[in-house]
């Protein structure tokens, strides 16, 4: 028996081993306290390119993660960035909603922290012309953000993002390449929003693609969001399996 157990205890500190360690990382916007996750590669890829993580409404989640964890082990350089900041982070779903709404509808302040998250991925060794940014659901809303204030980037992904925009704002040209993975059936992204983000992509001269996938509502990409389409966020297997190819294949254009 006692061999058994040393055997898994083994095992477990050998998978452990294996996996690269997140590291708290804090900087500020101003006086506010901000702390990200920074993860290094174990073996980097030759160009260092990195992915920023914008994590969803409610803040750095398990999804952001074990997304940084998969992307780590791809050989990326990766950060998950913390944008509401320390003292603010949302403790139910109405929190997490009011603080979202803040950045969205105070879109320069949503962009300021996440061009400061971008700093920090560089400041770890990513190389600054090798850097997409990626966001789920408010992280997607925030990713698009970055293209349409033209981040220095190589491009940016949007799953299952918010993909509305003050029509009072000038609709500029976008240099940043973009892909969007969208769920059909997503009812939080209304048919009109849809269709005026495609005029607006088409107005800016964006390289942009947009994905749907059937069968999908918000949060399709996570696997804590249950598997209720009705409630309007749950997950769905085949749509996360198919836009996470998608996406590493946009990676594989971007860089």
């Amino acid at each position: 028996m006692k061999t058994i157990v040393l055997l898994f205890c083994l095992s477990l500190s050998c998978s452990i081993a294996t996996q690269a360690q997140f590291k708290e990382i804090s900087y500020a916007d101003g006086n506010q306290k901000l702390t990200g996750l920074g993860l290094l590669p174990k073996k980097t890829n030759a160009d260092k390119s990195g992915i920023l993580i914008l994590p969803a409404w409610k803040g750095i989640d398990n999804h952001a993660k074990e997304t940084a964890q998969q992307l780590a082990d791809l050989g990326y350089y990766t950060f998950v960035a913390d944008i509401y900041g320390e003292g603010n982070y949302p403790k139910n779903t109405k929190e997490a909603g009011e603080r979202a709404g803040f950045y969205k509808k105070n879109i320069d302040k949503y962009q300021t922290r996440i061009r400061l998250a971008l700093e920090q991925l560089i400041n770890q060794g990513a190389n600054p012309n090798k850097i997409v940014i990626i966001g789920f659901c408010f992280g997607g809303t925030g990713a698009l953000e970055a293209a349409r204030a033209n981040f220095p980037v190589a491009g940016v992904v949007s799953f299952h993002g918010g993909l509305g925009k003050d029509s009072a704002r000038e609709v500029k040209e976008i240099k940043n390449k973009i892909l969007v993975c969208h769920g059909a059936d997503d009812f939080y992204v209304p048919h009109d929003e849809v269709m005026a983000f495609q005029k607006e992509m088409h107005d800016a001269k964006a390289d942009y693609q947009m994905i749907s996938y059937a069968n999908s509502v918000h949060a399709f990409t996570n696997p804590e969001a249950g598997n209720d389409n009705a409630t309007g966020a749950a997950y769905n297997k085949k749509a996360a399996e198919r836009s996470w190819q998608h996406f590493l294949l946009f990676l594989k254009e971007a860089f």
